[in-house]
C-alpha cells in the first residue's frame, strides 16, 4: 500500500492555509467596516454608516464559517503543538474580531443618529482615538500573522495610552455636556462612540495574547508572566 502521509499532510496544509485565509478576509473586513463607521460620523456620510450595518451579515457569517473549519480540523487530523495552538488561536481570534465588527456597528448606528442633528466640532476628538484603536488592531493582527512576537508583547503597553486617549476625550466631553446642555444627547452619543473604540483595544489585546500563545507556546492573559524576548 502507497505511503498516504504526504497526502494526509498535504490536505492538512490545504486545511490550515484555508482558515488562514478566511482569517485574514475577515480581519479586512473588520477593519474596513471600522474605518467606515467613523467616516460616516467625520463625514457626515450616512450611506456609510449603512453599508457598514449590511456587511455585518457576512462578518458573522465568516466566524461561523471559520469555527466549522476549525473543529474539522480537529476532528479529521488530530493536530498537535503548534499545529493545534494554531487552529484553537485562529478561532479565538476570529471571536474578537466579530465583536470588533460589532462595536463598528453600534459606532455606525449612533453616527447614523447624530448626522439628523446640526454639526458639533467635538466630533473631531473622535480621530484621534480612532487612529490609536485601529493601530493598535493592525499591528495586533500583524504580530499574529506572522508570528512577531515582539511586536505582540508591545501591544498591552500601547493598549493602556489608547485607554489614556479615551479617558481624555470623555473629560472633554463631560466638561462640554456641563456647560451647553442644549446638546447633551450629541455629548453622550460621542461619549459612547469613544468608549467602543477603547474596546478595540481590548480586542487588540487579546489577539495579541493568542499570538504570544502560538508563538512562544505561553499563556500570557490574566497578567501571567511573560516570555523574554532573545
Amino acid at each position: 500500500m502507497p505511503d498516504e502521509t504526504p497526502h494526509i499532510l498535504g490536505k492538512f496544509q490545504d486545511a490550515l492555509d484555508k482558515i488562514s485565509a478566511d482569517l485574514n478576509s475577515m480581519a479586512e473586513q473588520v477593519s474596513r467596516s471600522l474605518e467606515m463607521a467613523v467616516r460616516g460620523l467625520t463625514e457626515r456620510n450616512s450611506t456609510l454608516c449603512d453599508q457598514v450595518i449590511a456587511d455585518d451579515a457576512e462578518v458573522d457569517l465568516l466566524e461561523m464559517k471559520i469555527d466549522e473549519e476549525g473543529l474539522r480540523i480537529m476532528t479529521l487530523y488530530q493536530p498537535v503543538a503548534t499545529d493545534l495552538r494554531r487552529v484553537i488561536s485562529v478561532m479565538k481570534v476570529s471571536g474578537n474580531l466579530e465583536r470588533v465588527g460589532d462595536q463598528a456597528v453600534s459606532i455606525a448606528r449612533r453616527a447614523r443618529k447624530m448626522n439628523r442633528n446640526l454639526e458639533i466640532a467635538e466630533t473631531r476628538l473622535v480621530e484621534p482615538v480612532y487612529k490609536k484603536a485601529i493601530d493598535l488592531l493592525q499591528k495586533s493582527l500583524g504580530a499574529f500573522a506572522e508570528g512577531n512576537l515582539e511586536h505582540a508583547l508591545e501591544i498591552r503597553g500601547e493598549d493602556a495610552e489608547l485607554n489614556e486617549a479615551q479617558k481624555s476625550v470623555s473629560k472633554q466631553l463631560t466638561s462640554r455636556m456641563e456647560n451647553d446642555s442644549d446638546r447633551i444627547k450629541d455629548y453622550l452619543d460621542l461619549q459612547f462612540i469613544v468608549r467602543w473604540l477603547e474596546r478595540v483595544g481590548d480586542h487588540a489585546k487579546n489577539i495579541a495574547e493568542e499570538a504570544v500563545f502560538v508563538t512562544a507556546a505561553i499563556d500570557i492573559r490574566h497578567g501571567a508572566e511573560r516570555p523574554e524576548i532573545d
